[in-house]
């Protein structure tokens, strides 16, 4: 007889502001977003048995979650770094899920964070990201990341008919959210015609297409007992991997993020029409476009009329990052992508403060890593 899996709940999160944070290195990051999500959680650092670390670019350890536990002061029966590009903070969570669902830990701490903004120079971090490029093929070449994003935009928007008017209205939308949230990198408005006057980058991208470099550092806290009410579950979660060089893209209408969102669906028995809560990867505005379509919620092509519609407002049906996403919020590497999943968090619990929205019982959030490579999707539910 297979016994009965426990259920997982996120109970804390927490996260430092993000931007320029001068004299912060990626331990002492971590160590502040920790600590709050474990305030959060009304939990003591001696009840996590389980520590999940991102890695981080400028603290390239070999042993980074066991360093971080020193500098933390944590002694975890189990510990782990991961590393999965912009989708580690996707993969630790389901990790963390599995590890709370077959009893191998009660409390897993899931951290990532970093000074990529004040502690990393610009060829290095050049040099570092180019490792997405194949080392034959691409890196040859002298791409960069938002290179490869941008031919894979000119693809795609030949395809659909997606127009850089209509990316730039995910930018635009983005930074609205931004706004409102105190932490955010870049808070100041902006409009579609700002958008596309940006300073060019890589065709189409432009420079307000493209997430900003931050410090900062996200944490939350997953459990096999739900410490508030409502409680969130992770009800859900699904991953896919079909390619990790853009020279190796087969099919740009199914690039692993159909597969990922319906692995987690099935496991949730949940269709995308139960969700009321989006929270998606939006490294540029061609990644947010092209994953709000993959996964179901907008036609090919059809994102930005949503977003003209004011469907994805924090007033409109189905809410999209309202923390600002890597856009407007910032990315900082591994914490970067955990801030969609702390939003989603905080709004179905009810602890977004101004930012909160009217009653959300089921979020989705999805992360990618490399250019498109690496996909995980989560369910997260409201439990009264």
């Amino acid at each position: 007889m297979i016994p009965a899996l426990n259920p997982a709940y996120i109970v804390g999160t927490g996260n430092t502001r993000f931007g320029r944070l001068e004299g912060y290195g990626a331990l002492e990051l971590m160590a502040q977003a920790a600590q709050r999500a474990l305030d959060d959680a009304c939990m003591s650092p001696a009840a996590v048995d389980g520590v999940l670390c991102g890695y981080a670019t400028t603290l390239p350890h070999l042993m980074l979650s066991t360093l971080f536990c020193e500098r933390f002061s944590l002694q975890p029966a189990y510990a782990h770094s991961v590393q999965l590009g912009g989708a580690t903070g996707g993969a630790m969570l389901m990790l963390a899920r599995e590890l709370v669902r077959s009893g191998r830990c009660r409390n897993v701490l899931v951290v990532g964070g970093e000074n990529r903004l004040s502690g990393q120079a610009r060829d290095s971090a050049i040099q570092t990201l180019a490792q997405v490029g194949d080392a034959d093929f691409e890196v040859p070449n002298g791409a960069s990341v938002p290179a490869y994003y941008a031919l894979l935009a000119s693809r795609y928007m030949h395809e659909t008919g997606l127009t850089e008017a209509d990316l730039a209205e995910l930018a635009v939308l983005m930074r609205s959210h931004a706004m409102h949230h105190p932490d955010a990198h870049l808070r100041e408005p902006i409009t579609r015609e700002q958008v596309l006057a940006s300073k060019p980058i890589a065709s189409p991208l432009k420079l307000l297409d493209c997430c900003p470099i931050s410090d900062g550092a996200m944490a939350l806290v997953v459990s096999a007992e739900s410490r508030r009410s409502p409680a969130v579950a992770i009800l859900g979660a699904g991953q896919a991997h079909r390619h990790q060089h853009l020279s190796a893209i087969a099919d740009t209408f199914n690039l692993g993020a159909r597969d990922a969102a319906g692995r987690a669906f099935a496991e949730a028995g949940l269709q995308p029409g139960d969700i009321d809560y989006l929270a998606i990867y939006d490294s540029f505005t061609i990644t947010l476009a092209i994953l709000i379509e993959e996964t179901g919620f907008a036609p090919r092509g059809g994102s930005a009329a949503r977003v003209r519609r004011g469907d994805f407002s924090a007033g409109g049906a189905l809410p999209l990052n309202t923390h600002g996403g890597l856009l407007s919020f910032g990315h900082s590497g591994v914490a970067g992508g955990m801030g969609h999943a702390v939003e989603a968090y905080r709004q179905l619990a009810g602890l977004a403060g101004e930012r909160q929205i009217a009653e959300r019982r089921c979020a989705f959030v999805h992360a990618d890593g490399g250019v498109l490579s690496s996909h995980v999707s989560l369910i997260l539910g409201r439990e009264d």
